[in-house]
């Protein structure tokens, strides 16, 4: 079974075209889907772990984060992990998948199950070490921004497959960039388990994490 993984980005001035799991995805196994969140769920149904998304592989990626430490996709703390690729100052997708990904955090704290956020921008010169912390910590107060060099980010981007293209540049926000979107599950040892649209509900994303943590994933 083989099917890529094309960029959900988005278009700025207010619009957002999301792209879907296109190939095989969409119509693998014999069955054809109807929509993106359908084929995704039978690709979770059907193929164990990793097995639905063979090109990507995950970690390890070495960055720096807001305060200026190295950080891998291990968690240092032995959490798992949420991962989205964006801005830390975002007015378009990342404005959707962020706040839904540090709602589902507080939905686990609820739980008693520390799950840990992590964003890896895509735009190095506008996330800086310097300016990531405040936009960070209002967003969550545990998530951690991850910038790096052209090189170190451009690794991490390939592990995930993560695309990201320049769309124009904006007279007063800069360059404007469409980017893959999707809400990455990590293990604690930084290992790729699952994805999700960038529109997933919180609910939902508690509800798969909790299955891998479980190991009872349906």
């Amino acid at each position: 079974m083989n099917f890529k993984l094309r960029s959900i980005a988005f278009v700025t001035s207010g619009f957002l075209a999301l792209s879907a799991l296109v190939g095989d995805l969409a119509a693998h196994d014999g069955v054809v889907h109807k929509d993106l969140t359908e084929a995704l769920k039978h690709q979770e149904e059907t193929s164990p772990n990793t097995a639905g998304f063979p090109k990507i592989k995950g970690g390890d990626f070495k960055l720096i984060n807001q305060f200026g430490d190295e950080r891998t996709s291990k968690s240092p703390n032995g959490q798992f992990q949420l991962l989205f690729f964006g801005y830390a100052n975002c007015k378009a997708i990342c404005s959707i998948a962020l706040p839904s990904m540090a709602a589902a955090i507080d939905l686990l704290d609820d739980k008693d199950v520390t799950v840990t956020p992590l964003l890896v921008t895509v735009d190095p010169e506008r996330d800086t070490v310097d300016n990531m912390a405040e936009p960070l910590k209002s967003l969550h107060p545990r998530m951690v921004g991850l910038t790096g060099t052209e090189e170190a980010l451009q690794e991490a981007y390939d592990a995930f497959q993560v695309q990201k293209s320049l769309v124009y540049e904006h007279p007063e926000e800069g360059p404007i960039y469409a980017h893959g979107s999707f809400i990455y599950l990590l293990g604690p040892d930084g290992e790729f388990k699952t994805l999700m649209p960038p529109i997933t509900k919180p609910g939902r994303i508690v509800e798969l994490t909790l299955q891998y943590i479980s190991g009872k994933k349906s």
